[in-house]
């Protein structure tokens, strides 16, 4: 077992993708209960760091700086960890290009998990767990916030609790989201609804924008919901879609927010609608009643972990596959009708929240 008392400067190197970071957000948490003094660093993507904004688990962010090349960044990077002296540096990412910029930047205790032939240069590399595949990703995470305190502090008291995925949203940047949707001409006093119906790194992802746009016109009709649209600029074709399809008008703010606007308009939302993707775990952790629809992902290890969120999926014997492109008819998805995601949208919208 290491000395804890030398440990004053933790940086974590966080996950590429912002559904992951929220994932991870239980396991900072925990790192920052067992480090009460030590300044805890988030190594992070400038597209990610705004869902961290109002958080009190960790005490900075330090962005990734952006090079023209790989091995220019990853020299970039190693630099400025090395300049800020880290006494430990812990991985949440799989890549041998973390482990090798922690590695030149001569951090002196570096863990992580031992995949992709990078275990050399981890000081302590951990076996990547037998369920991993089994159990949500949370719990992966976790797990290696377990190990770092089994090593430096010999104690095992991570995972008595249940995972607690929320985000801080201030009461500032709420009042701030609701101008801005007022503005925009949404009726705060009616349902607000958000569509996320897009998926940056999976076509197979999609549900298809004659779904969202008859599911919208239901909830329209049926609720007087004022509904938007949300996602990433490379998501603006499918948003266009569904806003001439619709009959009446949809605000459109696909590729107009950054992550941590939208997670700031979502936390005044009633409703997400949604494919599998980054703000589905976003709305959640904020707060807001989402509905997930799942095809080719698993639900068991990458559904939101929140009890704000329910998942749809029409069980398949080819699903979960996995592929972003799928090489035959897309039944996974197609097999989900616009009244059931209607009816679970119907439940979110009319059921009062669970107590504590």
């Amino acid at each position: 077992m290491r000395s804890a008392a030398s440990i004053e400067k933790i940086v974590v190197r966080g996950t590429n993708w912002i559904g992951d970071a929220v994932i991870s957000v239980p396991a900072l948490r925990e790192l920052s209960r067992l480090f009460p003094e030590a300044e805890i660093v988030l190594h992070t993507k400038d597209s990610v760091e705004g869902l961290f904004e109002d958080v009190d688990f960790i005490d900075r962010i330090l962005p990734f700086e952006k090079r023209s090349s790989r091995i220019k960044q990853t020299v970039a990077q190693a630099d400025i960890l090395c300049d800020n002296e880290f006494d430990l540096a812990i991985l949440f990412p799989n890549s041998f290009e973390s482990a090798l910029t922690t590695s030149l930047a001569r951090i002196p205790r570096r863990i992580g998990y031992n995949k992709d032939l990078r275990g050399l240069l981890l000081t302590e590399p951990v076996a990547v767990p037998e369920w991993k595949d089994k159990r949500h990703e949370v719990y992966y995470y976790l797990n290696l916030i377990a190990e770092v305190e089994r090593r430096f502090l010999g104690t095992s008291t991570v995972g008595g609790f249940n995972p607690d995925i929320s985000l801080s949203i201030s009461k500032e940047r709420q009042q701030k989201a609701r101008q801005r949707l007022q503005h925009s001409g949404i009726d705060l006093s009616k349902p607000i609804v958000a569509i996320g119906a897009g998926s940056t790194n999976s076509m197979a992802k999609r549900w298809g924008t004659s779904n969202f746009s008859g599911l919208a016109e239901r909830l329209h009709n049926e609720f007087e919901a004022q509904l938007f649209l949300v996602g990433a600029s490379s998501e603006a074709d499918v948003a266009y879609e569904i806003k001439k399809t619709v009959s009446f008008p949809l605000l459109d703010l696909t590729g107009t927010t950054n992550i941590a606007e939208a997670a700031a308009i979502l936390s005044v939302a009633d409703l997400l609608i949604s494919n599998d993707m980054g703000l589905a775990h976003v709305a959640p952790a904020v707060g807001t009643r989402t509905a997930v629809i799942f095809g080719p992902t698993n639900p068991v290890t990458t559904r939101p972990f929140s009890d704000q969120a329910v998942v749809i999926r029409h069980d398949v014997e080819c699903s979960p596959c996995m592929l972003r492109e799928c090489p035959i008819d897309h039944r996974c998805m197609t097999g989900v009708s616009v009244e059931r995601v209607l009816d679970a949208c119907r439940s979110l919208l009319v059921e009062p929240l669970p107590t504590e």
